[in-house]
């Protein structure tokens, strides 16, 4: 009698079904209990989105009662992988923001205006080609360190000055942080931008504070009402008759445009979208804020961001088919609209095309996409899957990024 072969193994997307069944709860259910929509328990399910990262599939077991690896099986996970990966300059930024260069008090501070120019530079750097975070991480403690001393010493408009230029300073150093292994350092420059923008009496500066924080909360799942109560706080500070604040204002929108996506509130979302769109388009074609990069281009961007969000990837191809990232003035943003482009045609298998675009978004700034935590966890699957073609160019993607597969 022929021996009869060995049953394919589950995927994860049939385990994940599985043990939510086992657990007798429904999809809404699941999804009131993950912070996401019930479409994307589904998309999990039926494999239209892949494994989630490691923190939401500790949350997914968790929700389901079941160990990990009941959900992943054979399917192996490395800590290089879906984990966040270590920048070599991280202890300095470490170094900076837990440890003090207390100057004596009768140290002549630098003027305001000079430390305004130097982190104007330093968002040029970030901006700009090449190893950003490398670059900024050489710049970040001096800057802090001198903005600090400028805060406690100058006094009226020029210690408010200085206070705004601390307040970025410390964005510079969250953006630094993101996708690195230290979750609570992201939300100490969080919290301390937003102290310094407030002592600054700044609405601007406030504002700016306001759309990274929006960030650190999507990242940790916070409610949808939380991030957006902050950006509408921080919007109603600001002039809509004033161009840098209509700038300003028109991305806190956009903030909670994309917060609310991000758990599924499609009409509210795209309310809010509109309303970034309009400000936009008020501030003119060819307008790109120096350093927020908030424009037309960046507004029309995250909105393939949405779609992906509300697993709508045909929609999102829709949008980048007509995007034009040579009006988004940033080699770190046009990266992550890249990836996130990757991320739709991955969404319906097209792996030819999510490979292309991820070699792309790597040549136009290489450690966006090495940091990026999409990236890490993609590589794997493209590697050991698809034509030979796809399987070649995804394994000498991840062998530069210094993914293991």
């Amino acid at each position: 009698m022929p021996q009869q072969p060995d049953p394919a193994p589950l995927t994860f997307s049939q385990r994940a079904r599985i043990a939510r069944d086992r657990a007798g709860l429904t999809r809404p259910v699941v999804a009131g209990l993950m912070g996401r929509s019930s479409d994307w328990v589904k998309a999990l399910e039926n494999g239209t989105i892949g494994m989630p990262r490691l923190p939401m599939l500790l949350h997914l077991a968790h929700v389901l009662g079941c160990d990990v690896t009941d959900l992943t099986g054979d399917e192996r996970i490395a800590a290089a992988t879906y984990t966040k990966a270590l920048h070599g300059d991280l202890p300095v930024i470490k170094r900076a923001l837990t440890t003090y260069r207390l100057q004596p008090a009768d140290a002549e501070p630098e003027p305001a205006q000079v430390l305004a120019a130097r982190v104007r530079q330093a968002w040029q750097l970030w901006h700009g080609r090449g190893d950003h975070r490398s670059r900024i991480a050489a710049l970040v403690p001096d800057l802090l360190a001198d903005t600090q001393h400028a805060a406690r010493t100058l006094e009226g408009a020029d210690r408010r000055r200085a206070l705004v230029a601390q307040a970025e300073t410390y964005h510079l150093a969250q953006l630094f942080l993101s996708f690195q292994p230290a979750p609570e350092l992201v939300m100490l420059t969080g919290d301390r931008s937003m102290t310094a923008a407030q002592d600054a009496d700044s609405p601007r500066a406030i504002a700016a504070a306001a759309w990274y924080m929006n960030h650190v909360y999507r990242d940790a799942n916070e409610a949808a009402e939380a991030r957006v109560d902050l950006a509408e706080q921080a919007a109603g500070l600001l002039r809509e008759d004033d161009p840098e604040d209509l700038a300003r204002w028109g991305l806190l929108q956009l903030a909670v445009a994309l917060s609310f996506a991000k758990v599924g509130r499609a009409g509210d979302a795209w309310r809010y979208w509109d309303r970034a769109d309009d400000a936009a388009r008020r501030l003119g074609d060819g307008y790109a804020h120096p350093w927020l990069i908030f424009g037309q281009g960046v507004v029309d961007a995250y909105a393939l961001t949405m779609h992906n969000d509300l697993l709508q990837p045909g929609k999102a191809l829709e949008v980048a088919a007509a995007l034009d990232l040579d009006r988004v003035p940033s080699a770190t943003r046009r990266s992550y609209h890249l990836i996130e482009t990757a991320r739709a045609y991955g969404m319906q298998d097209e792996g030819v095309a999510a490979v292309s675009l991820l070699q792309k978004a790597f040549r136009e700034s290489p450690e966006t996409i090495q940091y990026n935590l999409h990236t890490r966890s993609v590589l794997p699957g493209l590697v050991k899957s698809g034509p030979r073609m796809v399987q070649d160019d995804a394994r000498r993607l991840a062998l530069d990024l210094g993914v293991p597969v």
